[in-house]
């Protein structure tokens, strides 16, 4: 029986949303975070929708992270465990064209429906911009890779495939301190619509997470 069956009326949605969020994220103790700035695709939808996901206006409002919810709502208060274990290093061997949003359907496709085109809801970015990823169980990382699609990709409605991205900066290591590791990013002469993919490397050990941002530069 779902949770909010078995609770009082009196308890707003906004109250199980938490209760599911915290008996999840208990369970996952492995998970540290997502891009939030540029927010990636789960993040987006939990961010925008957790304390409301019941709300059914999401599904004219934002109809991404509606289908999102329905196709599997633990991908969201699981939003920052888009990760895999033992890649060293060999991302574009691992991860499948088509499947780069969801880290190659981790977690038995938890996350498969991240890597559908369509109208994600975009941030608006100046083609200089800080890129953050923040970590909820600090280790720090050994690096964050950040890739930028090629002007002329389309991701309304193309699937995202390692021919369409542009490595634009790898970074140095980051320690745990705060769990917040951002870096400098240039878009070059990028304009319109774009994916930001970023692959965060954590340094405890082999142990990489994968984050599809969308954004439209001005």
């Amino acid at each position: 029986m779902p949770l909010q069956h078995l609770l009082p009326r009196a308890v707003t949605t906004s109250a199980v949303a938490g209760l599911l969020l915290a008996s999840t994220l208990a369970g996952d103790a492995n998970a540290h975070g997502s891009t939030t700035d540029p927010p990636s695709r789960v993040y987006g939808c939990f961010d925008r929708w957790g304390s409301n996901f019941q709300d059914p206006a999401m599904e004219e409002q934002d109809p991404m992270c509606w289908q999102a919810w329905q196709a599997d709502d633990k991908a969201m208060w699981n939003w920052n465990a888009v990760n895999r274990e033992g890649v060293g290093g060999e991302y574009e061997a691992v991860i499948p064209d088509g499947q780069l949003c969801s880290g190659g359907l981790t977690h038995e496709g938890r996350y498969a429906i991240f890597d559908e085109p369509g109208p994600w809801q975009a941030a608006t970015k100046p083609r200089q911009f800080t890129l953050t990823v923040t970590d909820r169980v600090p280790h720090g990382a050994d690096y964050i890779r950040v890739y930028i699609t090629k002007q002329g990709y389309d991701p309304i409605t193309q699937p995202l495939g390692w021919d369409d991205l542009e490595l634009i900066t790898t970074t140095g290591s980051y320690p745990p301190g705060d769990g917040i590791y951002q870096t400098e990013v240039d878009a070059g002469d990028r304009t319109g619509r774009h994916v930001v993919f970023a692959i965060w490397l954590a340094a405890h050990k082999d142990e990489s997470y994968y984050m599809c941002s969308d954004v439209i530069f001005e």
